[in-house]
């Protein structure tokens, strides 16, 4: 254990220094607090997750797990396996990382399948959202590692986030956007939350005094840290008033000293305001010393390391969450002993995509693909077709296993040189540095070396895999900065003399620029790319700006195709076969922090895809891969449908699990699945216009919005099918009234017997909804809300089990703004034991007597 986790704090900040205070209060480099090496006080280092502990770097960083992506994990409806995953997987890779702290997890609501970071948000469900984020810090911080539970608040689209200006109802903000936050708070506690980058009616999250003071640490009773997202902080005396104790990251920093000085000097802020964050960030190394103080006594190296338990685990965790949508006549599970020939098809069939982009991505420590899954649980007695039929990329796939560098090994050799002061414009020829690395996405801030001038360059050089057949070979280069591409000493790509702006690496890089070349069978052709750090003019910005940090290159490529050839070869590979299983869906370039989506549509031509190979072969199996909602006007033709997420490093081991029966489908979804984008519930709401999002349709987040508008959905929240079947019956509650006036009385059990009437054993979701009586005052309200939920696991066929639920005082209270507190109005509450959101079983009453306030946890 770290000494200081026996610290006296308060003798610590009587001995702390002004200087010394203010440097607690802000970031040092990119993920490290500051240390006090006077006191005693050690240097504590954050990691981002959410789906996993990438550490230190972007670019080529320490290999690590990925762990499904929240909406993944959230289908599991399965709180005990994410504390499982929790303590067994993430705080273990935590450690590895030398990281005290995870960035996560995200707990913003699915508000539209369109946001861009929708995959890091559990569910559109404040309840389901906030229980299973909690079991998540649980899990975590049962080991001594923190979790930082983010955007606090309403941070549910990428596009402007920095500056939107949410407009929501208080009801709405206090019973959807932070209510999962509440749960979390009351079950978990979490060590830390982040503000979110954008405003709530008209204040910064990091200014937001009535959300940080007032709520959070007043009503909630957060006695934790409270930090800023990465250059989320927009002013000094303000966000320290409203109580945000750490600024985050060191880099561009508003907290310097010199500032820090002005204000107080200016009597915006006193010093006793500088030690009262200070003394927030101090409790916060203490428990990071007190639960992980071996971290923090350790060398500081990342490291990667991975037991077959953990293997098993994330495998196991994978397909928990995949979710049967459709199995019409039973075709899945699919029977080995019975198939001769099998057609993999699609565009994701082949691809590693296990989670969405951004700050969430990592480098994986090993991936399987849907392809490599299916054909090694097949085994040698099948035969395997195997045709693309369609291409979905948003930018050209990463050349990371396309490339080897001079000396054979596989990726690409970069040097990197200085500019004269002379020549502003041209490398020296001598390399001030040379390294191989194995991606060929660089983001160049994390491997930027000592010595380098203002202005500098880097020469990526590769040779391409030789090709089996002549071909079209077509490359993309996307730069932050300025980038060409040479083949074989010709230049194909000069995204350098003039740039189209594009949103690329955080809204910083270019558009893709894309060339072609003709290869040759056989031969390694030379790949150069001339990149240097300073961006090139574009229409309406024709400044040459030097990127001091931020800096990228990303270069892709693929065989060029006849499009229509490829559709044609699908086609017969799904005629030749006993069944067609097809791969679709989005991946890290369609769904990313800091860009949103603008359809709901899969890419390109793959809806037509899969209604060919169907039309080919009616035993078609269809899995998508994606993180939030996607149209899929074909679903109700196809014989089998899989929805499995981001899976994570044991995506298509999972999915051969699900496909051959090893694994009994019981996963639910997190989110509603509309049949179309009109359907959504913020459909033209959605999107900052003149920096102002308005959340106009309130309450009605997710299937409240399908239920109230009579909107059938394609597949509803919480719905999911099995290999098996469900009965329910015998509901009964503990009490049908309720007299009291405490809400620390409002405690009623629901029982309900749930029977396996399939033949093959399995797991149910039993869930709970709660409708309110009629508002006095006539307002809107929704109809049914999810309360509860449980898990019956692996009940055999022809055998029953009661599931028990307890509804307390929050599956019946509703936000009163009049009376700025909670409560349960007196009259008559509906109890609903549901499949799904849109299928109820059975039904109950509840009579509440009186009506009962009440504010807190």
């Amino acid at each position: 254990m770290s000494a200081f986790a026996n610290a006296d704090i308060d003798a610590v900040i009587e001995q702390l220094t002004h200087e010394e205070a203010v440097s607690l209060i802000a970031g040092v480099g990119f993920w490290h607090t500051a240390a006090i090496p006077r006191l005693g006080v050690p240097q504590i280092k954050v990691s981002d997750g959410p789906n996993g502990v990438r550490g230190e770097r972007f670019f080529m960083g320490t290999p690590a797990k990925s762990v499904p992506c929240a909406t993944a994990l959230a289908a599991t409806w399965n709180p005990a396996l994410i504390h499982d995953v929790g303590a067994r997987i993430l705080a273990v890779e935590a450690r590895l990382r030398s990281a005290s702290a995870i960035l996560g997890p995200t707990v913003n609501i699915q508000r539209s399948p369109l946001g861009g970071r929708s995959f890091e948000s559990f569910a559109e469900d404040p309840h389901l959202s906030g229980t299973i984020c909690a079991a998540y810090i649980k899990g975590v911080q049962s080991q001594g590692i923190a979790c930082t539970i983010k955007h606090f608040v309403c941070n549910d689209q990428e596009n402007d986030r920095m500056g939107y200006n949410v407009i929501v109802t208080p009801r709405a903000l206090r019973e959807v956007y932070l209510m999962p936050f509440m749960i979390a708070q009351r079950d978990a506690q979490p060590w830390a939350y982040m503000t979110a980058y954008n405003r709530i009616n008209g204040v910064h999250g990091s200014e937001h005094k009535e959300l940080i003071t007032g709520i959070l640490r007043g009503e909630w009773g957060h006695d934790g840290m409270v930090m800023s997202d990465w250059f989320g902080t927009y002013s000094i005396d303000e966000a320290v008033k409203a109580g945000l104790d750490l600024e985050m990251p060191g880099e561009r920093k508003l907290r310097t000293q010199n500032n820090i000085e002005r204000v107080v000097t200016a009597h915006k802020l006193a010093p006793s305001d500088i030690k009262a964050r200070a003394r927030e960030v101090l409790k916060f190394v203490q428990k990071c010393a007190k639960g992980a103080g071996d971290i923090l006594d350790g060398d500081g190296s990342e490291r990667s390391h991975d037991t077959p338990e953990e293997i098993a685990l994330l495998r196991h965790v994978a397909a928990s969450s995949i979710v049967l949508l459709r199995n019409k006549g039973g075709v899945l599970p699919l029977d080995k002993s019975k198939l001769k020939k099998v057609a993999l098809i699609g565009p994701n069939m082949k691809e590693r995509i296990i989670n969405g982009g951004g700050s969430s991505s990592l480098r994986s420590t090993y991936v399987v693909s849907p392809y490599e899954g299916i054909v090694n649980a097949l085994g040698n007695d099948v035969e395997v077709i195997y045709a693309e039929g369609a291409r979905s990329f948003k930018s050209l796939p990463s050349l990371d296993f396309e490339l080897t560098t001079p000396s054979g090994e596989r990726g690409w050799r970069l040097s990197w040189h200085n500019h004269s002061a002379r020549d502003p414009m041209t490398p020296i020829p001598e390399a001030v540095r040379e390294m191989d690395v194995d991606e060929t996405y660089a983001s160049l801030s994390d491997a930027k070396t000592d010595g380098l001038t203002e202005r500098w360059s880097i020469r990526f050089r590769g040779f391409l895999v030789p090709r089996p057949v002549d071909c079209e070979f077509e490359f993309g280069l996307t730069v932050a900065g300025r980038g060409k591409l040479y083949v074989d000493g010709q230049l194909v790509i000069d995204n350098w003399t003039r740039q189209r702006r594009g949103t690329s690496f955080f809204n910083r890089g270019t558009e893709e620029e894309r060339g072609r070349v003709q290869l040759k069978k056989g031969i390694k052709h030379e790949v150069v790319v001339e990149f240097m750090n300073v961006k090139g003019p574009a229409d309406g910005d024709e400044d040459e700006i030097v990127m001091t940090d931020g800096a990228a290159v990303r270069l892709g490529g693929a065989v060029v195709v006849d499009e229509e050839r490829e559709m044609e070869i699908a086609e017969q590979a799904a005629r030749d076969a006993d069944v067609a299983i097809v791969v679709v869906g989005l991946n890290s370039d369609w769904e990313t922090e800091g860009e949103d989506r603008t359809t709901l549509a899969l890419p390109a031509r793959t809806d037509e895809l899969v209604r060919r190979v169907l039309a080919a072969n009616a035993r078609t199996v269809v899995i998508n891969q994606s993180g939030s909602a996607v149209e899929m006007p074909w679903a109700d033709d196809v014989s089998a449908l899989l929805q499995t997420w981001y899976l994570g490093n044991s995506a298509g081991d999972a999915m051969a699990d699900v496909l051959f029966g090893k694994v009994n489908p019981s996963a639910r979804l997190s989110l509603t699945f509309p049949r179309r984008l009109q359907d959504t519930p913020s459909y033209n709401q959605f999107g900052s216009y003149g920096g102002t999002v308005m959340y106009g349709e309130d309450l009605f987040v997710g299937y409240k919005h399908y239920i109230d508008r009579v909107l059938p959905a394609h597949f509803p929240f919480g719905f999911g099918l099995s290999y098996t079947d469900f009965a329910y019956a015998d509901l009964a509650i503990s009490s049908s009234t309720i007299k009291s006036n405490s809400a620390a009385d409002v405690q009623v059990q629901v029982s309900v017997k749930v029977s396996n009437t399939g033949s093959r054993t399995g797991s149910e979701v039993v869930q709970i909804y709660v409708a309110p009586p009629l508002h006095p005052l006539g307002e809107p309200q929704p109809s049914r809300s999810l309360r509860a939920f449980t898990r019956i696991e692996d009940l055999a066929p022809g055998t029953s089990q009661m599931a028990t639920l307890t509804l307390d005082k929050y599956a019946f209270s509703a936000w009163e703004p009049q009376r700025n507190a909670w409560i349960i109005r007196k009259g008559t509450y509906g109890v609903f034991v549901a499949k799904d959101a849109e299928e109820i079983v059975l039904r109950a009453d509840v009579t509440i007597g009186s009506d009962i306030f009440w504010n807190g946890l």
